[in-house]
């Protein structure tokens, strides 16, 4: 098989141009804040409304923006940034990285906790199964770019991606779609569809995308001017995900020997203080 090599450019309205990548990330914020309304108003233990919610969202796209930003420069290009510091500001280039992402919305849950008076965790627990579709749709994305190519292969679904070279390679922004994507979220979705321990969501999302992007590191192609970076197979993203699993089991023990209810609030949760009693439509 050959990749198509797509246009990256979904749609242009004069000089306005509408890249497919971007598209993606609206998709899977969209994705997240239908998933994140429907458990609010239909699994009311969770504690949230609807105007809660859409605040969180909010709050997660800047963590995922500014996070993934700020990740992929320090992680992988921080020669770019010791020679040029604007560098970081050139966003137009591409350039973004899940783990500073993960640790974006890690603070954006935070703030969105102390701001909301919930417990950091049960905030935790409930936006961790709304990840992976946005992680599902940003790999569609890498797949349309023909970006994050895999290491060669001859098994009959390998894949030339001719702005590569004419080797067969395996499509690893597939499976890291099919895994990361949606794999992990149909496993977070049925663990978290009933009242578990505080922590425990979570953490099954840390350990599960550990072990998905693990995996799928034995078939990327390392970036190339990393390489392999340790003991002859590990690569920047496994060295970035290894610690995810082992916090997550460590989460996940504290959570079951602690065993605490799921649910920050009663039904009805506490809008912020600064909103007042006035009702009004979510951020």
């Amino acid at each position: 098989m050959i990749h198509p090599q797509f246009d990256p450019v979904a749609l242009q309205l004069g000089p306005l141009q509408i890249q497919w990548y971007g598209l993606m990330y609206l998709l899977g914020f969209g994705a997240g804040l239908a998933l994140g309304i429907w458990r609010a108003k239909r699994q009311q233990w969770w504690g949230f409304t609807v105007n809660q919610v859409q605040d969180l969202l909010f709050y997660i796209v800047l963590g995922i923006i500014i996070g993934g930003r700020l990740g992929y420069v320090l992680f992988y290009q921080i020669d770019l940034l010791a020679q040029n510091p604007l560098y970081l500001l050139r966003i137009w280039e591409g350039g973004m990285s899940f783990h500073g992402g993960f640790l974006g919305v890690v603070i954006a849950v935070i703030i969105f906790a102390k701001r909301h008076q919930m417990p950091m965790f049960a905030v935790g627990d409930f936006v961790a199964p709304l990840v992976p579709p946005g992680i599902f749709f940003g790999r569609l994305g890498n797949f349309i770019n023909g970006e994050l190519w895999g290491r060669p292969t001859e098994s009959a679904w390998g894949m030339v991606f001719p702005r590569v070279d004419d080797a067969l390679r395996h499509p690893s922004q597939l499976y890291q779609m099919a895994g990361e994507g949606l794999a992990l979220f149909l496993l977070l979705w049925w663990y978290s569809n009933k009242p578990r321990p505080r922590r425990a969501v979570a953490a099954m999302f840390m350990i599960g995308y550990g072990v998905f992007r693990t995996a799928a590191e034995f078939f990327r192609q390392p970036d190339a001017h990393l390489g392999i970076r340790a003991l002859g197979f590990l690569t920047q993203g496994m060295i970035l995900s290894i610690p995810m699993i082992l916090v997550g089991v460590i989460l996940l023990v504290i959570a079951y020997r602690q065993g605490q209810a799921p649910s920050p609030l009663p039904a009805k949760a506490v809008e912020p203080k600064k909103r007042g009693k006035k009702k009004g439509k979510g951020a």
